[in-house]
C-alpha cells in the first residue's frame, strides 16, 4: 500500500463528514415525511431494484444523474427540483445515500437527507414494498426461448 497523499481522506472519513451534516431519518420518520410531501428518492440501479423490490411512490433517479435532476439551476432538472425541497435519498443499506444527500446539500438543497439503513431498513420495518419481480424460469438445457 502506498502512502496517502497529503489532504486525502478515506471513504470512512468522507462518509462520517457527510453524515455529520445530515439529520438522517429512520424508516417510520421517512414514511411520515413522504406523507407530508417530502420526495423519497431511490438512487439504486434498476437491476438492484428488480432484485430487492421498490418503495411504492418513490421517485426513481439513479445515482449517476441525481445532481443534474435535483439541482434547481441545472438545465436537466426535474420539475420538482427546488432549493427548499425536502429530499430523502434511499439506497440499499444507507451508505451511498449519505454521500448523495451531502452532494445535494452542496448544491443548495438544504433539506436533503437520507434513509438510515436504506431500503433494507424500510423493508425490515414492515413498511410497504413492491416485491421484486420473480425471475423468469430458465429454459431447459438445449432449448432457446428464441426458437
Amino acid at each position: 500500500m502506498s502512502s496517502r497523499p497529503a489532504g486525502s481522506r478515506t471513504i470512512d472519513e468522507i462518509l462520517a463528514a457527510a453524515r455529520g451534516r445530515l439529520r438522517r431519518l429512520g424508516p417510520a420518520e421517512a414514511q411520515q415525511a413522504a406523507g407530508r410531501g417530502a420526495a423519497l428518492v431511490d438512487i439504486r440501479p434498476q437491476a438492484q431494484r428488480a432484485t430487492e423490490g421498490e418503495i411504492p411512490g418513490a421517485l426513481l433517479i439513479e445515482r449517476n444523474v441525481l445532481e443534474w435532476r435535483l439541482d434547481p439551476a441545472s438545465s436537466a432538472r426535474l420539475p420538482i427540483a427546488r432549493y427548499d425541497l425536502q429530499v430523502i435519498v434511499v439506497c440499499s443499506e444507507g451508505y451511498t445515500s449519505s454521500l448523495a444527500a451531502a452532494a445535494l446539500q452542496d448544491l443548495g438543497v438544504s433539506r436533503a437527507t437520507d434513509l438510515d439503513g436504506g431500503f433494507r431498513a424500510w423493508q425490515a420495518a414492515g413498511l410497504p414494498v413492491t416485491p421484486a419481480a420473480p425471475a423468469a424460469p430458465a429454459a431447459p438445457p438445449g432449448h432457446s426461448s428464441e426458437s
